[in-house]
């Protein structure tokens, strides 16, 4: 098989883990990064083992070889720079939000249809062996008719008044930060398991901090040193929300987001209630699938490929026991994307196994909606 070169335009925390997945594919080589600047560029591609260097983005999109680009900037960049690789006519991977309107997010979405280009957001979770295990007990009707969908993503990363870094600041985080950036991943994900959209919305959302003492240590998920100099930021973007769904079909649910729950690292769960069983998922112990019933005991189903459905045996690479977490999800993401192009299928007529700029771009239409819910403080429908 021929390799397919892949360039990476950010190397944060996020840029980093999307090029150790891709490394662990085998048929996929990352050739070229871009940064803001030449010196910080090559430190970087030094770091991570990589070939060329480029001090923006026009230069890595001139590069012939490279046949996908991967966009892990922050918030504010994803539009231009997803735009400006689908004008390239390379393939793109987006990190999410794909970005930071409905307006821009449906632009790019039509954009990706006229080029022909392939497209992914990072929504990792449904890339979880037993979320997709949970998605096709729903699809084979095994725990009957879905009535109600409950669940939260809690973290803890903004809980003191010192935590702060871009993701605060609207102008580069955009509008909303936690239901943006972990309430979305909690939209898709239950979407994805229940094969349901989320059609209206009541939402309520808080601010801990209307000020954050920000010091010039910015990166997400660092602890500040007590001794940093502080300098006072103005705090517009929730901190926690509690969202009231109702999904296409008329059933029900409710969803709860935080960044400021001690305690909870990366909390991410779901609740299934069906008419004859219901689901639940941690992301913080992905390998267990609790099956909940009413007449006999409750079951723990562990990520065995021997134990799963058929269908789901292909996200497992291990045995039982050996557990397989959000690293090993990243790379399935990963592996479904690059074989979809690998294999030459055409994004407007193949199902894709993971989500396209098409799923990502309603996202930002729901986070969009829950914004104007909280707002107004009505039910609101997604549009």
């Amino acid at each position: 098989m021929k390799k397919i070169n892949v360039g990476i335009i950010g190397t944060g925390f996020i840029g980093a883990a999307h090029i150790e997945a891709i490394r662990r594919l085998g048929f996929v080589d990352v050739i070229a990064l871009a940064e803001n600047n030449q010196q910080l560029a090559e430190q970087k591609a030094k770091e991570l083992n990589i070939p060329l260097a480029y001090d923006c983005v026009d230069k890595l999109l001139a590069n012939p070889d490279i046949q996908v680009v991967h966009n892990c900037t922050p918030n504010h960049l994803h539009f231009a720079i997803n735009k400006k690789v689908i004008l390239a006519g390379k393939h793109v991977f987006s990190e999410k939000p794909l970005c930071l309107t409905s307006q821009e997010a449906d632009e790019l979405t039509s954009l990706a249809e006229q080029q022909g280009v392939t497209t992914a957001v990072g929504f990792v979770y449904r890339n979880f062996a037993m979320v997709q295990q949970a998605a096709d007990m729903v699809r084979d009707q095994q725990i009957g008719r879905v009535f109600a969908v409950n669940g939260h993503y809690l973290q803890d990363w903004m809980l003191l008044e010192t935590d702060y870094n871009w993701r605060v600041d609207p102008k580069v985080g955009g509008k909303s930060r936690t239901v943006a950036d972990i309430g979305s991943h909690w939209c898709d994900t239950v979407q994805f398991v229940t094969g349901k959209k989320i059609k209206e919305v009541f939402a309520d959302m808080s601010i801990v901090y209307p000020t954050r003492k920000a010091s010039k240590q910015v990166e997400s998920f660092v602890t500040v040193n007590a001794d940093s100099s502080y300098e006072l930021k103005p705090v517009e973007t929730e901190d926690y929300a509690s969202v009231l769904v109702r999904f296409e079909d008329g059933s029900k649910g409710s969803f709860t987001v935080s960044q400021v729950s001690a305690g909870h690292k990366n909390d991410l769960t779901f609740d299934i209630s069906g008419s004859e069983k219901s689901l639940h998922w941690e992301q913080e112990t992905p390998q267990y699938l609790k099956i909940g019933y009413r007449q006999q005991a409750n079951q723990i189903l562990c990520d065995d490929p021997s134990l799963v459905n058929p269908a789901v045996r292909a996200y497992n690479h291990f045995p039982g026991g050996h557990i397989e977490g959000w690293p090993d999800a990243f790379k399935n993401m990963m592996l479904a994307f690059y074989a979809f192009i690998a294999e030459g299928k055409d994004p407007q007529q193949d199902t894709a196994k993971f989500a396209m700029f098409k799923d990502g771009a309603q996202i930002v239409h729901i986070v969009d909606t829950i914004i104007e819910s909280a707002q107004q403080g009505k039910w609101i429908s997604v549009k």
